[in-house]
């Protein structure tokens, strides 16, 4: 049996988008956290933001983690699933986890670009590209104590993908 794969990094690192053509190669399931979370709860992030503040979502966000977490799974996380030590612990101890590490500013072009509001509330309510400048510096250390793999998510999704698939075989050859 094999561990489930989780996929963290910024948002508009690609996850989703990443997440779906490897799940598709290696055979595996595919889940999303804000997908489950929006569906399990009928409300979109900016909703469960609203009425119960980011504590309140942030507590929703690890629940949905251990919701979806299986074998021979891709999980995309939402990107500050990090910032709680018991989840950085759970996915590190039970399975590979793969950061999709991009800079500030391709990370802003994508969210200006394919805009998803509903689902991705500013946190600071500035310009894009000062939050995800922003984000990224607070964010970038536990990114990368949690990854057991930093992927360049800064080229096309196929490219991603084979690189993943590269740095996984190389993981269960040694």
């Amino acid at each position: 049996m094999s561990l489930p794969i989780f996929l963290i990094g910024a948002r508009g690192c690609g996850k989703t988008t990443v997440g779906e053509p490897l799940a598709q190669a290696l055979g595996y399931a595919f889940r999303d956290t804000d997908h489950y979370l929006q569906h399990s709860t009928g409300q979109t992030v900016a909703d469960i933001v609203a009425a119960e503040g980011w504590e309140g979502f942030r507590q929703r966000e690890t629940e949905a983690l251990f919701a979806v977490t299986a074998p021979e799974t891709v999980i995309a996380t939402g990107g500050g699933m990090v910032l709680a030590e018991a989840n950085r612990r759970f996915m590190a101890e039970r399975g590979h986890v793969i950061w999709l590490q991009a800079s500030a500013h391709i990370l802003a072009a994508r969210l200006t670009h394919y805009p998803q509001s509903a689902q991705r509330p500013t946190l600071t309510g500035r310009p894009i590209t000062e939050e995800m400048a922003e984000i990224l510096d607070e964010r970038a250390s536990l990114y990368q104590q949690t990854a057991h793999h930093i992927i360049d998510a800064m080229q096309a999704p196929e490219q991603v993908v084979a690189q993943i698939l590269d740095a996984l075989s190389l993981a269960r050859a040694s």
